[in-house]
């Protein structure tokens, strides 16, 4: 299969690129960049000399359309919701991992994102592609919006919940921390070396993106939920996020019966990894992979649930859930290509 990247020069870009070099129904990937074509992409990411050495090309969709059987946008929210109307009436299926398409309703799109939506035909033919919960949607899907990094790890972390309408409608705190390459490749004051080693800092203190994106897969799975809290920061190291989620249950469930829960949840999901109890999950222990690592405990003493969910934002944040998605939507094997264990240490 011939397979277009745009936006290949960014983090989620060459991340998808690894992955593909190595993908036995990759026959070929095309490599589309507006800022670096001509460049010889070996020579922009060194470490992909001899696997990824073609030039990149510029964007022109008269070309495009000829050359792929499937297209990745890994470009910046803008990108996607103009080429994907034009991708869509050439026949191109395609997984966008921006934030252009996951919002339902293009007015709380405008409100988080700052710019103007896509086509609303386009947004609603989308297919939210949070791979262990929308199996059978993706597998007849065209269009995937390929879910953000942290609402991948929190809607991971608190499905189970959701699904059984377990959450308390007016109390769930989520507080999350991430690697600074989730800020992409682009050089900014805040992701500075100076500025961010040694440092931790909040960010978009109420006004993250993914706050709606995460609301609205958790009120689809449980009417009736308000408003969550949600907090992002940033911490000095490359890959990773860690979302820590709290909340107290609509039904008495003893620590066992939550595990259990989870556990069961989880028990055909090849990537998503239950730690036993009493065990807690780090960043480090799946960087590098597309596992999602998660604990659940409860303290009896303040009846509250603490959920621990672990991903490395690149892979099942980003590259590795988007791959995992070409994987279902042509009836392969969800593990295809990704099955490579996290690095440690």
């Amino acid at each position: 299969m011939k397979i277009g990247i745009v936006g290949a020069t960014g983090y989620g870009g060459t991340e998808l690129v690894r992955i593909l070099s190595h993908h036995p129904h990759a026959e070929e990937c095309i490599l589309y960049s507006s800022s670096g074509e001509g460049n010889v992409y070996s020579e922009v990411y060194p470490h992909l000399a001899s696997l990824a050495d073609q030039k990149l090309k510029p964007i022109d969709m008269n070309t495009i359309k000829h050359e792929i059987d499937i297209m990745f946008l890994a470009a910046p929210p803008g990108v996607s919701s103009e080429l994907t109307p034009q991708l869509a009436d050439a026949g191109i299926p395609v997984i966008d991992l921006s934030g252009d398409l996951r919002i339902q309703e293009p007015a709380e799109y405008e409100k988080w994102y700052k710019r103007t939506a896509a086509p609303k035909e386009v947004i609603h033919e989308a297919v939210y592609g949070l791979a262990e919960l929308n199996q059978k949607q993706i597998q007849q899907a065209k269009l995937i919006a390929n879910p953000g990094c942290f609402p991948t790890a929190v809607l991971l972390g608190l499905a189970p919940l959701a699904q059984k309408k377990l959450l308390n409608e007016s109390f769930v705190i989520v507080d999350a921390k991430t690697g600074v390459s989730g800020a992409g490749r682009k050089a900014s004051m805040g992701t500075h070396f100076s500025e961010l080693n040694d440092n931790f800092k909040i960010y978009k203190v109420n006004e993250h993106q993914h706050t709606p994106e995460i609301e609205q897969a958790l009120q689809e799975w449980q009417p009736g939920l308000g408003p969550i809290t949600f907090s992002a920061h940033l911490v000095p190291m490359t890959r990773g996020i860690m979302a820590t989620m709290y909340t107290q249950l609509t039904s008495d469930l003893s620590a066992d019966d939550l595990h259990d829960l989870y556990s069961e949840f989880y028990q055909d999901s090849y990537f998503v990894r239950v730690r036993p109890k009493g065990q807690y999950p780090q960043t480090k222990e799946v960087c590098g992979s597309n596992f999602c690592d998660i604990a659940v405990t409860l303290d009896e003493r303040t009846n509250r649930v603490t959920i621990v969910s672990v991903i490395d934002n690149l892979m099942k944040g980003a590259a590795g859930q988007a791959v995992q998605n070409f994987n279902l939507m042509n009836g392969w094997n969800e593990e295809t290509g990704l099955t490579m264990t996290p690095i440690y240490p």
